[in-house]
């Protein structure tokens, strides 16, 4: 069984549609979501409303914001909850996919396992807020207490940087792989798929991963950010900067 994973999409809609398209040409199998589908981005229903369709979703601190309220955000991305918030409850009165996008948001769950895999969106330790960045390798005690907790193989999202963390402390970026293909054997292992929708990584392409029994790949598709960037500039309530560092991938 072939199985997408993805995260972050946040709002995005350009950069869905084209990892979808990348998805179904991979012929996967199954689609999971690790989180935030909404927040930052323009088009927060319509990525609802694709993911709605998808085998699991878990849910993101921004999902949890868009329900109830922005804990600890910037002020950019607690505006840009706001906003989503008040998109989610536009036309409440004849849209009759408003309730079914709420119901859909609460119902989400915050982990997922199949088998020896486990899904989050932060961490194993708090799977909905927790970052782990590539240079919390030089903070062993945390690492430790988080693989602690993972059953063998833990698949996230949050930080947007996508790449392979080992027990040992060492973490692997997707371009230090050969064929961006990293084989599932020995150790535990936590892999970040990185961002669909808000790469920070330097790197302006989606990225996602496909699980192929013991193999992950991880794949990067480009997406015209333009039209996004200029979707969130006729936003007032959304900070040019969300749609600038699209461009950059940071």
């Amino acid at each position: 069984m072939r199985i997408a994973v993805v995260s972050d999409i946040h709002g995005n809609l350009e950069a869905l549609q084209a990892v979808l398209a990348d998805i179904k040409a991979e012929g996967v199998d199954r689609i999971f979501c690790l989180g935030d589908v909404v927040g930052y981005g323009p088009n927060p229903r319509e990525c609802i409303d694709h993911v709605r369709t998808f085998d699991a979703c878990i849910l993101g601190n921004h999902d949890q914001a868009a329900l109830f309220d922005p804990e600890g955000f910037s002020h950019g991305a607690e505006q840009a909850i706001f906003w989503t918030r008040q998109q989610l409850e536009e036309n409440s009165g004849d849209d009759p996919d408003v309730r079914t996008r709420w119901k859909f948001l609460c119902e989400l769950p915050r982990t997922k396992t199949l088998g020896e895999l486990l899904f989050v969106h932060g961490s194993a330790r708090n799977p909905l807020y927790e970052y782990v960045f590539p240079e919390d390798i030089y903070n062993p005690k945390k690492l430790e207490k988080i693989f602690s907790l993972v059953p063998r193989y833990c698949f996230q999202g949050h930080t947007h940087v996508p790449g392979v963390f080992l027990e040992n402390c060492q973490f692997i970026s997707p371009g230090e792989l050969t064929d961006n293909r990293y084989e599932l054997a020995g150790p535990k292992v936590m892999v970040n798929v990185g961002s669909v929708g808000q790469p920070r990584d330097n790197n302006p392409l989606s990225s996602y991963v496909i699980i192929d029994d013991r193999t992950v790949e991880f794949r990067r598709v480009d997406y015209p950010r333009d039209v996004t960037v200029e979707k969130i500039r006729q936003i007032p309530d959304l900070d040019d900067s969300q749609g600038l560092r699209l461009l950059e991938g940071r």
